[in-house]
């Protein structure tokens, strides 16, 4: 594959089947399963191991360029995030946290997102990996992932939703260095509100949300909600309801996703698998299977546009863990077996040991006339957008710094 051309990052063929090989590179530290929230929290970082270890045993780590993330540093953080703000989440500590009152309430920092040890190096690990990812893209790779990022809703100078730094919006930003347009798209159960109002205002990132809505967190991504400005319809919100099964959710997903793709035509994707959108999930009410969740990972592939994929929310750890392994598969090209290997987790995965998980029998409080009217809407939301927006040539910002050794081949 030529990459030299100066194709930046657009090195995927042009024609060819789904199944065509793609240069995939992969971000982990094995540190970031040992960072905890607290006991009782929902989030457990644990859950990016167990999706490691599925990944050696499947034997999808030798098909991949395997990268340990180079931390981001203040400065990067503060391409995004406010200077006071990073600088607390650097200094706080669970033992100095008292002192902090003040600090705490301004930053939203507390119950959801707690302080705890090693806080900033979480951050700093999971910020890194997608920085790194979108540096990758920037230089020829065709998929980049970080199972360890994906955290939507943290805000310029707050932490939200179990999120302190939005590693997505710092590796957009590391994108638009390279490509006139990025698309983001978010298929977590909530709405990616963190970065659709980072870009709400600009025409060179559209933000499309897939999600549940009404009384759930966050309370944004009402489907009136299409930019501002500049950004007028460049924001794209998919309000759904309880029990949405794999179906509708795909009755949905590929005529909105390939209209997008037609007009908006990005230079590169990232895509946000936040997994709590499945069938089963602690805190979710969707109802879909891990096939389901990863057709939209296929499908989104199958653009030959260089993708970022990206984790999120997910709190049903098994489950998180077999569809972050599924889905490096389809990045990949490979359909997995059912039956898991076995693995240091095995039995998390009990009493079946399979990597797929029949969904439930929950009601799909979606009509086809609530789907039809969403699709219907939306669809027409993209025909206000005549053209690919044109963007004046700028000089290129400096690139995020990255270590020489293991990064570039």
């Amino acid at each position: 594959m030529d990459i030299s051309a100066g194709g930046g990052g657009n090195s995927l063929p042009t024609t060819g089947t789904d199944g065509s090989k793609r240069r995939v590179c992969y971000f982990y530290d094995a540190e970031v399963g040992n960072y905890y929230y607290g006991q009782g929290h929902p989030m457990k970082p644990h859950r990016i191991r167990m999706t490691h270890a599925l990944l050696a045993h499947y034997g999808l780590l030798d098909e991949m360029q395997v990268l340990k993330p180079h931390p981001a540093r203040d400065r990067d953080l503060c391409r995004f995030h406010a200077d006071d703000y990073v600088s607390f989440l650097r200094s706080v500590t669970p033992e100095t946290q008292q002192d902090q009152i003040r600090a705490l309430k301004r930053f939203n920092v507390g119950e959801d997102c707690p302080v705890f040890d090693g806080l900033y190096s979480f951050c700093q690990t999971y910020a890194g990996g997608s920085v790194g990812g979108a540096v990758k893209l920037n230089h020829g790779h065709d998929i980049a992932i970080n199972w360890a990022g994906g955290l939507h809703h943290a805000k310029k100078c707050e932490a939200s939703g179990f999120c302190y730094v939005n590693d997505i919006v710092l590796a957009i930003l590391e994108l638009l260095k390279y490509h006139q347009r990025v698309l983001y798209v978010d298929i977590d159960i909530h709405h990616g509100d963190g970065v659709e109002e980072a870009f709400y205002t600009t025409d060179r990132v559209m933000t499309v949300s897939f999600h549940k809505f009404g009384d759930y967190f966050p309370g944004t991504g009402d489907i009136r909600d299409v930019g501002h400005s500049k950004g007028k319809y460049y924001s794209l919100n998919v309000p759904l309801d309880d029990g949405i099964d794999d179906e509708s959710y795909q009755s949905l997903f590929k005529p909105i996703m390939a209209k997008v793709m037609e007009i908006f035509r990005p230079g590169a994707v990232v895509l946000q698998c936040g997994a709590d959108s499945l069938s089963g999930d602690r805190l979710g009410c969707f109802n879909l299977s891990i096939k389901g969740h990863a057709e939209c990972v296929r499908f989104m592939r199958s653009f030959n546009v260089p993708v970022l994929l990206l984790g999120g929310g997910g709190y049903t750890i098994r489950n998180v863990a077999r569809c972050w392994c599924y889905e490096t598969g389809v990045a990949l090209g490979h359909e997995l077996a059912d039956k898991m290997p076995l693995n240091e987790y095995y039995e998390y995965f009990g009493p079946d040991y399979t990597l797929h998980v029949a969904p439930s029998n929950m009601e799909n409080k979606n009509t086809h006339r609530q789907l039809d009217e969403i699709r219907s809407r939306l669809l027409d939301n993209l025909t206000k957008l005549r053209h690919a927006p044109s963007v004046q040539f700028q000089e290129r910002p400096p690139e995020a710094e990255q270590p020489e050794s293991g990064l570039y081949e």
